[in-house]
């Protein structure tokens, strides 16, 4: 369970990792229009390894709520140059963060190791050109679509229906044909969820392990943290950040995807401490 087969790479995640976030947007929540430029985003992810990061996430689409999609070439000239120079350059593992079937397969040619896919690849052909390399895949659980999925979203029971949906998308990929190590799970905090129901997530986050799969954990600067500290500032909210992180790996999350690397590589080697046999 506690190994993840990812292009290159094979990771250890008995202990919690790091995944360092690269928007190259101009629009994401929290610091869009920062990284636009390809320079700009490999000197930010090279920063970002330096200060910890075990994965780099590289996204050219701002999946926030209400965001504006972006068309495919749009979505690749942000994304490939980046890639590109990056796979020369770092020495941890790069994902690609888009549910486009078409940009995943370029980014796979142009060297990630990852697609991390808010749609749980279910876009037509998506499944199958993953299935055609040997990349990982973080399939995530999201109700609706950004543009819309929190104006009112519902559940009768938050966990027992994101588990059953990633248990069923992570059948359909191993059917298509990714091997099962190739997989991690994202219950998806914030993705057409209330702030009670990312509560409920996150206290109960432990059962979602009952799937055999490693979690990602992304809840870096969200609004639900906002809201329960009322904070409206993206940039207020890092040790809400650091205290969602610390809370979710000690439930049993192995990898957290957040913006301030090197406080939540510090907080984790604590909680790494904490854990070890």
């Amino acid at each position: 369970m506690y190994s993840f087969y990812c292009g290159k790479y094979v990771l250890d995640l008995r202990y919690p990792l790091v995944m360092g976030i690269v928007n190259v947007t101009p629009d994401s929540f929290s610091d869009g229009g920062k990284y636009v430029s390809t320079d700009q985003a490999v000197e930010h992810a090279m920063h970002l390894i330096a200060e910890g990061a075990d994965i780099l996430d590289i996204g050219g689409e701002s999946t926030r709520p209400g965001a504006t999609p972006v068309s495919l070439q749009e979505e690749l000239d942000r994304v490939l140059p980046v890639i590109e120079k990056l796979s020369r350059v770092s020495d941890v593992p790069l994902s690609i963060d888009t549910y486009k079937p078409e940009v995943m397969r370029a980014a796979i040619l142009a060297g990630v190791d990852i697609v991390n896919d808010i749609r749980a690849l279910q876009e037509p052909g998506a499944l199958e050109i993953v299935a055609q390399s040997n990349v990982g895949v973080c399939l995530m659980h999201m109700q609706g679509h950004p543009q819309t999925m929190q104006i009112n979203p519902q559940y009768n029971d938050v966990v027992l229906e994101v588990k059953s949906f990633l248990s069923v998308r992570m059948a359909a990929a191993e059917k298509a044909g990714i091997e099962k190590n190739r997989i991690v799970l994202d219950p998806g905090f914030g993705f057409g969820k209330r702030t009670l129901h990312n509560i409920a997530l996150l206290k109960d986050l432990q059962s979602l392990t009952e799937l055999g799969r490693p979690l990602l954990v992304g809840l870096s600067r969200k609004s639900v943290l906002g809201q329960i500290m009322g904070a409206d500032s993206v940039y207020e909210r890092q040790y809400a950040s650091l205290s969602a992180s610390v809370i979710a790996v000690m439930n049993g999350a192995r990898i957290v995807r957040v913006h301030d690397v090197k406080a939540t590589a510090d907080a984790l080697k604590v909680v790494s401490a904490v854990l070890s046999d």
